[in-house]
């Protein structure tokens, strides 16, 4: 239905889809926190939430009856999950156990910038000066929300900026490569193989999974309300509203982090982190506002996807 009129209802709905996805998205950090604290480990919490979610997100397409990938996108879908998206998982939740949570999810909120430095540097795209201001704007945010004595461990900060650089590589390469697959369907293979690679590194390292049921609840509800759920709800809703609209919506995903971080992991933030966080925020809202030129059609190659959250596991293409 995108590019298309719809009525307020339908439009309505998928706005609410897309919502309830950022904030669902938005409690892996509260739960990763309460996972470890029961003796949980960040490869542990990966190898659990993509084993669980795949198996469900698989069942929903044979149900559906969409066909799975073959050939060489099945390769790079498998590829993009085993190295990619196990890297970035392993950087991000590692980055929560030394640095507040609140912090780790808006440094993470800079891969849009970097996604359109990349696309300068590697696909030669023009670089507007809406695009140039929003990248000024998410450094400046960055540099605030680190805050002039630092927000956390040093090693914990530069996991999360990598988590988001990561995920930029990630973006560009699937970007070429999901909008010849099913969405769940490339979800499915891409979250199989991480759990498949991420299950061979627990029996090399050894897995440490939770000591109490609070802890295997927390891993449980990562699988569930924070990657299954709002994978689902996220396609679905950007069916409704198309990317440019989701993009935006989805800012609401830190803002839930950093209410949870303070609310249930005593992480409030201070005036530098939450004018930062509000930045690059802002940066995030300006390069997902300029993609699309007009309905239906992509602007760029490199912005012309929009990319809903950095804990979805599919590229969705404006088409």
């Amino acid at each position: 239905m995108i590019g298309t009129t719809a009525s307020p209802a339908y439009r309505l709905v998928g706005i609410g889809l897309v919502v309830l996805s950022a904030a669902s998205f938005g409690t892996l950090a509260l739960f990763a926190r309460r996972a470890y604290s029961a003796g949980a480990d960040p490869l542990t919490v990966i190898f659990v939430r993509f084993a669980i979610a795949s198996v469900l997100i698989g069942a929903i397409v044979r149900l559906r009856q969409d066909r799975f990938p073959t050939g060489r996108v099945l390769l790079t879908l498998v590829l993009m999950g085993g190295a990619g998206y196990v890297c970035q998982s392993l950087a991000y939740l590692t980055a929560l156990t030394l640095a507040p949570a609140s912090l780790v999810a808006l440094l993470l909120y800079l891969f849009p910038g970097l996604v359109t430095v990349l696309s300068v540097v590697f696909l030669h795209e023009h670089l507007t000066r809406v695009k140039v201001g929003a990248l000024v704007v998410a450094l400046l945010g960055t540099a605030l929300t680190i805050g002039p004595k630092g927000g956390g461990h040093p090693l914990g900060i530069a996991l999360a900026v990598s988590a988001a650089g990561i995920y930029a590589v990630y973006i560009l390469v699937g970007s070429r490569v999901t909008g010849r697959a099913g969405a769940l369907a490339s979800s499915t293979v891409i979250m199989s193989a991480a759990a498949a690679v991420s299950g061979v590194m627990i029996v090399v390292h050894g897995p440490a999974f939770p000591h109490t049921a609070s802890g295997w609840a927390a891993l449980v509800a990562i699988a569930l309300v924070s990657t299954a759920l709002p994978i689902v709800a996220l396609f679905e809703g950007l069916s409704r509203v198309g990317p440019t609209t989701g993009a935006t919506l989805s800012t609401v995903e830190p803002v839930v982090t950093v209410l949870l971080a303070a609310l249930f992991l005593q992480e409030p933030l201070g005036p530098w982190q939450m004018a930062g966080g509000l930045f690059i925020l802002a940066a995030v809202v300006a390069l997902a506002r300029s993609a699309p030129t007009r309905p239906g059609k992509p602007s760029d190659p490199g912005l012309a996807l929009i990319v809903a959250s950095p804990h979805a596991t599919d590229v969705y293409e404006a088409r």
